[in-house]
């Protein structure tokens, strides 16, 4: 999925980690930190349960892996594909676990004719298509390879003037309504980047167009990142971006499923009515096929930031370039197989920790995703290795290679909605990876997880310089914040030499969405990136030939993310007590209440200065006479909207948690000396404790997404919003609803604040 956001090689901001570990230890040193959850006795065990795992992690395994795994075309419904999830699922059993495949039928359209022409004001065929690279075999491979196209864009064969809306953002069409150009009956062509893709054809469909165009403009991830595959790691003339346009921030999944399993009998929507799916046809471009169509256009010069690297003057359009756009989709429905695999637990009271990563791909897939897929192998077989000597899990892991994730985390979805009740009861947390590749760590996720993480990842060596991961990721903020600009400064000023700092909120991309956003099950994404040169994100190139050469050489961060990932399994499954600190969410929901109320004053402020330019005529006396250059809509004043329901609220839970985390400290301080059944009742409400953060209305138009602290933002596509029912209102001015969600945000933070008193109370009593 993931644009390039993309995955995680734009690290997830795990700004700060505790210091590493000793590799050795000798006398005079002083005693290991303590693991949060552990009691001194079973630390040292898991300490020696980590080392074993990490001797047992094979680097030269993994890439047999990877190379087996890239060696065809992956994705949903083709015969490697589902070779790969035979691969998997003999893998799982051959490590000792309990494995099986479990497959759903969905909507998943594949192109029989895709084409764009330009027809004025002179002919060009696009190519459409990615040529061999010298150097790498697995680029010449044709054999089941689907061609570029986006899924769930609709069919069509539609002509009409070219029109150049940058990223094709909110921004953007304000701009060129500004300069008197109307969308409608045309053809827009957006770059990648500034967004999730699916939001540009969603909105050009919104605004009238017919069609949409989505081209790599090399300033992204192109010539003008570095040297462009084979000599360099970047994107090639004709390389494509492949992806998904469904609109998945009113559901992911199947489209004709909304909100429940893609099972045998279950009921079907029409397809007319699924709304995910677009109505106007969508294709990607290469920078190579895109050139001819954008020299082309005459029109206004763009602003300066919506210029890319090509050697063009950027001008608007419309016109005189006119294009036609031919999808034709084969609509039928194809089988998608997740590999599910289980350890189970020894305690009484049966709990899952979930681990997962998804195994489908465009087209190759070496990086995306099957670098993940093969350090979840490698984790899983470690663990194996450990149960094969007598260790038994306290908590049953479930490992889950999903497939369509690519398309709209189709496998995850499906299977979350279909085990609901079950998971609700039993999840613990679920651990998600995608992507991985050099360089620095990156996670996000629940903030009650921050602490554990952090923990994990002090104990995890860097390949590349010893360290480990937390401290190489601490010292390139700093020297970022001594090097860099504002933001870097700030983020920089808030690094210290121990303790922890907040890992990054978690929108959409990967498989953690519907167990974080539709179920409230505390999640986490992993993953290391930065340093490698992947410019072929969703392209043919996505090789083992170009991996190797350009992105995780040798497998080495593979290797750490599989150490990393499996800790955290391990620690998540054998804690006495569970490792959430939820004084952790606490702050991170006192700030997000802070954000709110300082978006509410800011937008106050601009409507205001905006109405005196407007109401002085400045505007037109700025503009150029020459040009068309309209002001721009007047805003809407931001009435008073009452924050105290939200602010006293988040001031009840951060006492609450004080007195939870004080209680938690005086049973740890006895080293966790409680009974069998007062332990499971704590554990029983502490992995329930992320489901309290949830509504079961959901936010206002897609009630799918029920977090009410996380949520992918409508207009972000992946990105974040936090108190999305009260930040989302705010910024698209509907202020009746802002108010609604201060209320509603306000009595589930209420409500989350009494589980945390139930918690207290229990631990209390111990």
């Amino acid at each position: 999925m993931k644009s390039r956001k993309s995955k995680s090689l734009i690290p997830l901001c795990l700004l700060s980690m505790v210091c590493a570990v000793p590799v050795g230890v000798y006398a005079g040193d002083p005693p290991p930190p303590s693991i949060r959850g552990f009691s001194a006795a079973s630390a040292d065990a898991q300490r020696a349960r980590e080392a074993q795992l990490d001797r047992s992690i094979d680097p030269g395994q993994m890439d047999q892996w990877l190379r087996q795994l890239s060696s065809a075309p992956g994705h949903v419904g083709s015969v490697h594909g589902r070779a790969n999830a035979e691969f998997v699922l003999a893998r799982f059993r051959e490590f000792g676990w309990d494995a099986r495949i479990e497959s759903f039928d969905v909507l998943y359209p594949t192109p029989k004719r895709v084409q764009v022409q330009m027809l004025a004001p002179q002919r060009y065929e696009a190519v459409l298509s990615e040529p061999p690279v010298d150097g790498d075999a697995s680029s010449a491979i044709r054999e089941q390879a689907l061609p570029p196209y986006n899924v769930y864009g609709g069919d069509g064969d539609v002509s009409g003037e070219l029109v150049y809306a940058n990223y094709g953002g909110p921004d953007d069409y304000a701009e060129l309504a500004r300069r008197g150009i109307d969308v409608r009956g045309k053809i827009v062509i957006t770059r990648y980047g500034g967004g999730w893709r699916g939001l540009k054809p969603l909105l050009a469909q919104r605004h009238g167009a017919v069609g949409c165009l989505i081209y790599s403009d090399p300033r992204e991830d192109g010539y003008a990142r570095g040297d462009v595959y084979p000599v360099g790691g970047f994107r090639p003339e004709q390389s494509v971006q492949r992806g998904s346009v469904a609109d998945m921030m009113i559901y992911p999944g199947d489209p004709l499923t909304p909100g429940y399993g893609s099972v045998p009998g279950a009921k079907r929507i029409p397809l007319a009515e699924a709304e995910t799916v677009l109505k106007i046809p969508v294709l990607p471009l290469s920078w190579g096929d895109a050139t001819p169509l954008l020299k082309a256009l005459q029109g206004d010069v763009v602003p300066e930031s919506w210029r890319g690297a090509l050697p063009l003057t950027y001008k608007t359009g419309p016109g005189p370039a006119r294009v036609r756009v031919v999808v034709e989709s084969d609509w039928g429905q194809k089988t998608i197989h997740n590999v599910i695999a289980r350890l189970p637990g020894t305690q009484p009271q049966e709990q899952w920790v979930i681990r997962g990563n998804h195994r489908d791909t465009w087209v190759m897939g070496a990086q995306d995703p099957l670098s993940g897929t093969v350090a979840m192998l490698a984790e899983a077989k470690a663990l194996g290795e450990l149960a094969k000597q007598g260790w038994k899990p306290g908590r049953t892991l479930v490992y889950a290679s999903w497939d369509g994730e690519e398309a709209g985390l189709l496998g995850s979805t499906e299977w979350v909605e279909t085990h609901a009740a079950e998971l609700r009861d039993k999840a613990v947390a679920y651990i998600n990876t995608d992507s991985n590749g050099r360089g620095f760590l990156g996670a996000g996720g629940s903030h009650s997880l921050q602490h554990m993480i952090n923990q994990a990842a002090a104990s995890v060596t860097d390949p590349q310089t010893g360290t480990s991961v937390a401290e190489r990721l601490r010292a390139r903020l700093l020297v970022s914040g001594y090097e860099g600009g504002a933001a870097d400064k700030a983020r920089a000023r808030g690094v210290s030499a121990s303790g922890d700092l907040p890992i990054s909120a978690l929108g959409s991309g990967s498989d953690y969405a519907p167990f974080l956003a539709h179920l409230g099950i505390a999640s986490m994404n992993l993953g290391f990136g930065g340093e490698a040169q992947s410019g072929v994100y969703h392209s043919h190139y996505d090789t083992y030939e170009h991996f190797q050469r350009f992105v995780d050489p040798g497998l080495a961060y593979a290797a750490a993310l599989a150490r990393l990932s499996g800790r955290i399994a391990l620690r998540l499954a054998d804690a006495e007590i569970l490792p959430m600190r939820f004084s952790d969410m606490g702050e991170r929901i006192d700030a997000y209440v802070g954000e709110v109320r300082q978006l509410q004053a800011d937008m106050r402020k601009e409507a205001q200065d905006q109405h005196r330019l407007l109401d002085a005529g400045l505007f037109e006396l700025a503009a150029d006479p020459t040009l068309v250059r309209a002001p721009p809509a007047r805003l809407t004043a931001v009435p008073e909207i009452d924050m105290a329901p939200l602010e006293q609220a988040a001031a009840r839970l951060r006492e609450s948690l004080a007195r939870q985390e004080q209680a938690y400290a005086r049973v740890a301080a006895t080293d966790l000396r409680l009974d069998p059944q007062r332990l499971g009742e704590i554990n029983a409400l502490a992995a329930r404790m992320e489901r309290g953060l949830t509504h079961a209305q959901g936010l206002p138009g897609r009630p799918w997404y029920r977090h009410m602290v996380y949520a992918p933002g409508v207009m972000t596509g992946y990105g974040v919003k936090t108190l999305p029912g009260v930040r989302e209102a705010l910024e698209a001015r509907r202020w009746e609803e802002a108010s609604r969600y201060v209320t509603v945000t306000a009595q589930v933070l209420d409500g989350y604040r009494a589980e945390v008193d139930r918690l207290a109370a229990l631990l209390e009593r111990s």
